[in-house]
Order: C-alpha cells, then structure tokens, then sequence
C-alpha cells in the first residue's frame, strides 16, 4: 500500500459529493459548445452494453448531462471523423482517440499473457488482417460470420481472429452499425502520432490514475483504480506521478485523492434532473455510490425477475446532487411505461415528473403511463404531476 503524505485538504462528505459531481458534468451549466465529444472527453470512458431500454447506455450518458441532445447526433459525435474508438477500459468503452497510446500497457499485457478460450487454426488470424487491408472496415459477419450457429459465445474463427486482433491493437473497433462492431487496422484508423506513440507501462499508468482522478474529482484508492480497471499494486505505483493529492473526506474509512484542480474553487452551480443509466461513470462503483450518496443500486437484469426488487432496469434518479429514486422503464408504442417507480418521499414526486416527461419527449414518447410506485401513496401525486 502506498505510505501516504500529509492530506493537502480536508474536505466534509457534502464537498466530496459536490466536487464529485461537477467533475463528472452534473454540477453547473453543461457545455453545450463541446457537446458529446466534450462529455467523453470529460469522462475519458463511456461504457457501452447492449441493453437497450429506452436506449443503450452509451446514448444516456451524454443525455443525462445534456439533456434531449439527438440520438443520432450522439453517433455521429462519437464515431465519425476518427474521434474515439472502443476498448476494454472499466469495461467495454468507447474512448477518445488520443487516449490510444495509454492503452499500450493493455494491448501488451494480452499479447504477452492471453486468456483465450478459442483456439486458431494455421492462417486464420492472417486471413482476417488481409481482408481488412484488401477490403476495408467489416463486421465479423462480413470477415465471414460472427457465430458457429451454437450459444452467444461459440465464435466463429473469423471472430475469433478479429477480437484476438483488436486486443492486440492491430485492429481497431472504428464503430457499431447496428450494434456489430466495426473493425479496420489501427493503421488506417489512428493517426500516425498516436499510433506509433509506444509509451511505457509506468507512463501509461500514470496517465490513466490521472484521468481517473480528474473524471472523478476525488476518490479513495479502489474508485480511482476501478475507472479503468487497475489492479490496486497499478494504482500504488502510479499514483504519485499521477499530479492527484492526497486528501481526508469527513466519514471516509479510507485514504482519498483529489484532482488538484478541483479543490481550487467551492463547486456551485445549476444541477441536474434526470435518469441515469446504471452504467454510468456516476454510479458505476457500488461502494462509492453508497459512501457518497447514501443509495444502494445494483442491476437486476441479471437477477430472476421473482428477486427484483427495483425492475430489470432501474435507472436512479439525480435531482438536487441528490439521488432521490429509481424508475424501471420500458416502451409501449409513443408511451413511457413507468413499471416500477421507488421514492424516497415526498419531495422525489416532482423532480421524477420532470425526469419521466423529458426522457419520453427524448426518445419520441408523447405520453408517461404509471403501473407501481413505492410507496402506494405518492402514486396519486406523480400521476396528477404527469399530467
């Protein structure tokens, strides 16, 4: 464990929580010049899942900062004109483009210890480069079928090679096209200074605590870590390079770090209403969340539907720099079916009436329709604040 200095702040839990919002672009006027590139370059990750409620995750994190910015402008934003490309970060992310150099310790790491479960005839991995070079950017189906025709994971050799070569960082996901993932050789795909740009481990390392720490504003060692997911030894032996200073928060059992800059000013501003995707950076670490924000949420997609408690995709509610509830959502035609709405009370009715009624014009819904609330009797509230 890395033996600490003295704190260079000491900051109360309402502070931590402040400055954690405002440095992830919930907290004071949102950029709307800098618009979605901005929010990724703000956040230096944004993850991508293939659950599509109302829609995919990578859609709700510009959304939740911005608010009803285009769905088609969020593609275009992150995809086009080679300004991100996607790789395993805190898992699989798209990701600024110049961050491609700070990748390299990973790219290495897969080359020198990969953990494959598919085996590769004589030539495939070959085959698969030379198309990519003859052709151009394909899909896996179009290198020659994503599947063998059995479950999700029996990848054909054409998958197989490609994914190997992505990890590699011979081959570079450039975007998705109906959620397939788009392959072309990093050759092509990214500039010549980043590409040949081979940092160090210790460098890349360093940079990458940096931009953790900076996404996240402060946070204890195992936040900062989980951003990209770093081992905790990573993050020990980076950290002091990485410009973050040590800080004590008020409630915290463990050590903190802090984007210098982010102490510099008291962190004011208008906040933000809205839903949040369970995957987004804000939330993405469960003990964090709940150290500071006091709210427990974890996805039930995976959990047989008899043990949610919340609905298959409950998406928290931010409002105040408060989470105050969840909805699990879903579409009936032009109408946001609201299955399950949870509030902590009274003072959630109204800000949750706000977040249904703009997430629904959002995604091209002219009416909200409540099945359940909890508790029964703010129903009857959020019903008539609907309407």
């Amino acid at each position: 464990m890395t033996t600490l200095p003295p704190p260079a702040a000491e900051l109360s839990a309402d502070e931590a929580r402040r400055i954690a919002l405002r440095a992830q672009g919930f907290l004071g006027a949102p950029d709307r010049k800098a618009g979605v590139r901005g929010v990724l370059r703000r956040l230096g990750a944004v993850q991508l899942d293939t659950i599509s409620v109302l829609a995919r995750s990578h859609e709700l994190i510009p959304y939740a900062r911005l608010g009803a910015v285009g769905r088609r402008t969020v593609e275009e934003a992150y995809w086009t004109e080679g300004h991100s490309f996607e790789y395993w970060s805190h898992a699989a992310c798209i990701l600024p483009i110049e961050e491609w150099p700070h990748f390299a310790f990973r790219r290495r790491a897969y080359r020198s210890r990969p953990q494959w479960h598919h085996e590769l005839s004589d030539g495939a991995y070959d085959t698969v480069i030379r198309q990519l070079r003859s052709q151009g950017p394909l899909t896996a189906t179009e290198l020659g079928g994503a599947k063998n025709g059995g479950p999700w994971w029996d990848w054909s050799e054409a998958k197989v090679a490609v994914e190997r070569a992505l990890m590699y960082g011979e081959v570079v996901c450039t975007e998705r096209r109906g959620w397939k993932r788009v392959y072309d050789l990093a050759e092509r795909a990214v500039p010549d200074g980043l590409l040949h740009d081979e940092l160090d481990d210790a460098e890349c390392l360093r940079r990458l605590v940096r931009l953790a720490g900076e996404a996240l504003g402060v946070g204890t060692r195992s936040d900062i870590a989980d951003y990209h997911r770093l081992r905790g030894e990573q993050f020990d032996a980076a950290v002091a390079g990485s410009g973050l200073v040590p800080v004590r928060v008020e409630g915290w059992e463990k050590p903190a770090w802090a984007d210098p800059a982010a102490l510099e000013s008291v962190p004011r501003g208008r906040h933000r209403t809205t839903l949040l995707s369970p995957f987004d950076s804000l939330i993405w670490e469960r003990p964090r969340t709940e150290r500071i924000f006091g709210f427990t949420h974890r996805l039930e997609a995976y959990v047989p539907k008899a043990k949610r408690v919340h609905g298959y995709f409950a998406m928290p509610l931010l409002s105040g720099g408060r989470l105050l509830g969840r909805v699990d959502p879903a579409r009936d035609g032009r109408t946001l079916v609201a299955r399950q709405v949870s509030l902590d009370g009274p003072k959630a009715v109204a800000p949750m009436a706000q977040a249904l009624r703009e997430a629904a014009g959002w995604v091209g819904c002219d009416a909200v329709r409540v099945e359940r609330v909890d508790p029964p009797e703010l129903a009857a509230p959020l019903v008539a604040d609907l309407t």
